[in-house]
């Protein structure tokens, strides 16, 4: 039985809102999307967590109240992934289920980024979709229950790669520049960078400070303690940029609305959809090759595979503004194109286009104030 307290895996406590890129500086993180690692080691050693458990003690921003939540948090989590799978999975859909038939506010917010990315479409698959994308999450949902408690070690055998070898071509073509890995809330995204670490390499991952504040200790603890760095998004460029120089490897996640002040205006289904410009801009300072990357649920839904698609070709001209934009829109075309593959994988209740540009009208419905 592998235990909560594994050998070589930091001890559960609370993380810390800090930027941990330690792997990642020394260039030894590789990707959140396959490729063998430059220089292959256990995903996590004893010193390693030792000293980021020596950082989450230093640093801890929990209240009581948070870190006690935190704990309970991890307690059930860990009893619920006693269960079986056989009846962990059908708890799973009918979660999700019954979330898609109470969630009245993103079922509404759903809808109508279906209606932007579908038009062509009937409102009764409109439903389908949701439907099913609701369901998508019950399964990650009870695969995260997995992940986050025992036995977590069993899911490297559900997850495969697809065109592995194209990672060291790239690599090869860039030597001394790193790679950015382009991904998005897709598929079971949060079983995507945990297990590529299973398959035994250090990775990097740029990470969005969640406002529940013991969900987002819980989260960092589930990733790291299989070998995940974690890279805060508010201090992350200048990780980032370090790795890079290294020769390491970033995962970024490129399909949330970014606020005004970070905000490109790209088109996401033919609507302008706010963008942040970080990843183009960090691409023009490295040059850094940017490889999209998304973990896809396979058709008997309980393993996943891992595609890795060509190289994003980046715009590189006098009018370095100009770039930024034009390459932020083919990242988001990119994340598009798989969207619109395997639409029923997609995180459709996130209010993606919330951010509008100025004079136009807002997409959704406003909150109902309490």
């Amino acid at each position: 039985m592998e235990s909560f307290s594994n050998p070589g895996a930091a001890p559960a406590r609370p993380p810390d809102g800090s930027a941990h890129a330690t792997s990642a500086a020394d260039g030894r993180a590789t990707a959140i999307a396959g490729g063998a690692p430059r220089d292959a080691r256990p995903a996590v050693d004893d010193d390693g967590a030792r000293a980021r458990a020596a950082r989450r003690d230093a640093q801890l921003p929990l209240s009581l109240k948070d870190r006690l939540l935190f704990y309970l948090m991890v307690g059930v989590i860990h009893a619920l992934s006693l269960i079986p799978d056989f009846v962990l999975y059908p708890l799973g859909i009918a979660g999700g289920f019954l979330g898609y038939l109470l969630d009245r506010r993103h079922h509404v917010i759903g809808l109508k980024n279906l209606a932007i990315a579908f038009p062509e479409r009937s409102a009764t698959e409109h439903r389908r979709i949701l439907r099913a994308s609701y369901v998508n999450l019950g399964r990650g949902g009870a695969e995260y229950v997995r992940l986050g408690g025992f036995f977590y070690r069993r899911l490297k055998r559900r997850v495969t790669y697809d065109r592995i070898a194209y990672w060291d071509e790239v690599r090869a073509r860039n030597p001394g520049r790193g790679l950015l890995i382009l991904s998005a809330h897709f598929g079971n995204f949060e079983l995507l960078a945990p297990a590529h670490a299973l398959h035994g390499h250090q990775i990097g991952l740029v990470h969005h400070t969640q406002r529940f504040l013991p969900g987002d200790a819980l989260m960092t603890f589930v990733r790291e303690r299989v070998g995940v760095e974690i890279m805060r998004k508010h201090s992350a460029a200048r990780a980032v940029l370090k790795a890079l120089r290294a020769d390491g490897t970033v995962g970024v996640p490129f399909d949330q609305n970014a606020k005004r002040g970070e905000a490109i205006f790209v088109p996401f289904f033919g609507e302008p959809a706010a963008t942040t410009g970080g990843l183009a801009r960090i691409v023009a300072i490295s040059h850094a090759p940017v490889i999209p990357a998304f973990i896809v649920r396979e058709p008997g839904m309980r393993s996943h595979r891992i595609e890795i698609q060509d190289e994003v070709e980046i715009q590189r001209s006098a009018d370095r503004e100009a770039d930024v934009v034009e390459n932020t829109r083919r990242f988001t075309a990119t994340i598009e194109a798989i969207v619109r593959r395997y639409p029923e994988q997609f995180l459709w209740t996130h209010r993606r286009y919330r951010t509008r540009p100025r004079g136009m009208a807002p997409i959704y419905p406003p909150k109902k104030s309490a």
